[in-house]
């Protein structure tokens, strides 16, 4: 909220610093609120639907992903607002109008607060999870390797994304850059969709079982986008259904049991992020060589690695 009141001076005097410090700001309530969340609604009712509890909550953030920009582009930044800052600032004190009222919300809605001792009970009740307690956090393998598998994953899905209007466009089957933008939007909403399908199959589904599931399809998918061309290759694009579940899954299983370094762990799997800087330099470095298409054999070595992560948290 903090980081979008300060857009407005930063828009009014045309500062690109104050963009740059005001982003950064945003990022980290962002992260701190990542952390939190997750955590929170994870350890809420049984663990066993901590998953589809999870990818129910942040179905919704992909509805918000979709309708941002749609939004955005129609009323905010069309004709002599598209290229100027005075837009800029009325939307982030929108946004942080929102944070003000939801502030509100939070401070007289009445929460469960989530103690030492309800993470205490939640571990009782998973099965050899008492043990996996009482050892050290750096013992802690299935949340270790979990940050690995969300690291991977990250850079994997934002590499997808963010070459996929390149990738339509030189296919060479007449699709414009505005069409392959549509089309984007479009593969989006698909993710928004699998996100709640996957949060109903999850009711009756292992959650490691179904994150294997949809971790191999998307590893077909992704070398059907690299090997493949013309309309096979598009309609692999469609894979983002199959990510869909796959980071509140990485983040359910890495941090299950963990007791009272639930935390700390979950704080460890949210810097997984981080792959969505790595991933898109290798991607851009092997297209600019060979081709678009071909660059999606990076993506292909981050869905690899999950895979494996989930295989080892099914067994």
């Amino acid at each position: 909220m903090t980081g979008a009141i300060f857009f407005w001076p930063s828009a009014k005097f045309e500062k690109y610093g104050g963009f740059v410090d005001c982003t950064f700001i945003i990022g980290c309530g962002l992260s701190c609120l990542e952390v939190a969340a997750n955590s929170y609604i994870t350890v809420l009712g049984a663990s066993r639907y901590a998953a589809m509890q999870l990818n129910i909550s942040q179905g919704f953030q992909g509805i918000a992903s979709f309708a941002g920009p749609l939004i955005a582009s129609t009323y905010f930044f069309k004709g002599k607002y598209a290229t100027t800052p005075s837009t800029v600032r009325w939307v982030y004190m929108a946004v942080s109008g929102l944070g003000v009222v939801l502030n509100v919300l939070f401070f007289f809605c009445d929460l469960p607060e989530i103690t030492e001792e309800a993470l205490t009970r939640e571990l009782a009740a998973t099965d050899g999870a008492e043990a996996a307690d009482v050892e050290p956090f750096y013992k802690q393998s299935r949340c270790i390797l979990g940050f690995v598998a969300q690291t991977c994953y990250v850079g994997a899905q934002v590499g997808v994304a963010a070459f996929t209007v390149n990738y339509l466009v030189d296919q060479g089957v007449g699709i414009s850059h505005s069409r392959a933008s549509l089309m984007f939007a479009f593969c989006q909403l698909t993710f928004t969709g699998g996100r709640f399908v996957g949060a109903a199959l999850l009711r009756f589904v292992d959650t490691a079982f179904l994150l294997s599931t949809y971790s191999c399809t998307c590893m077909a998918c992704c070398l059907g986008v690299a090997l493949g061309t013309g309309h096979g290759g598009i309609a692999s694009l469609y894979m983002l259904f199959f990510e869909s579940i796959c980071y509140p899954c990485i983040f359910t299983l890495g941090t299950q049991g963990l007791g009272r370094h639930t935390k700390r762990g979950s704080g460890l799997i949210v810097t997984g992020f981080g792959g969505g800087a790595w991933f898109p330099p290798a991607q851009g470095a092997l297209a600019d060589k060979s081709y678009t298409w071909h660059s999606y054999l990076v993506p292909l070595v981050g869905f690899t690695a999950m895979t494996a992560y989930a295989v080892y948290a099914f067994q």
